[in-house]
């Protein structure tokens, strides 16, 4: 591995981690430095919604109104790059605690990311929630059976 793959894998680490503090912390214009502008992020097999960056962050300030804490925690990244292009699959666990009665749940899921050089650094250029297992989710909360697996 070379000084520029070194660089590149720790970059897109921390655009990763950039991703769950704003998620956390709700602060969703941070989003626009984490995604490109046309990023097409795809959380239908977790909690049915696809759409471009200003859709997502819209949804993710009203469905998160009802959680009153959050805790992204990805781990075992694999990355693979190639020039100015990446992909990615990474591990995230979520424990959220529901304001109403304080409802304790998780979610276990991988990230699936496209990810892009550009002149202000790394950005995930695509971000698909594959899930794989959840824990204490009310029945409200459920999704039907997920679609087809996509290929690594």
């Amino acid at each position: 591995m070379n000084l520029q793959e070194i660089s590149d894998r720790m970059e897109i680490q921390d655009l990763m981690v950039a991703y769950c503090y704003a998620i956390d912390h709700r602060d969703y214009e941070a989003l626009d430095q984490v995604f490109t502008a046309d990023a097409v992020i795809d959380y239908s097999e977790m909690v049915g919604v696809k759409g471009d960056l200003p859709t997502i962050k819209a949804f993710l300030s009203e469905s998160l109104g009802q959680i009153s804490a959050c805790q992204h925690i990805i781990s075992t990244s694999q990355i693979k790059i190639d020039g100015d292009r990446a992909s990615g699959r990474t591990i995230c666990t979520n424990p959220m605690v529901v304001r109403e009665g304080q409802h304790f749940l998780m979610f276990g899921l991988w990230y699936r990311d496209e990810f892009v050089r550009t002149d202000q650094g790394w950005r995930i250029s695509s971000r698909y929630e594959e899930n794989s297992w959840r824990f204490n989710v009310p029945e409200a909360l459920t999704m039907p059976s997920p679609p087809e697996r996509h290929p690594v």
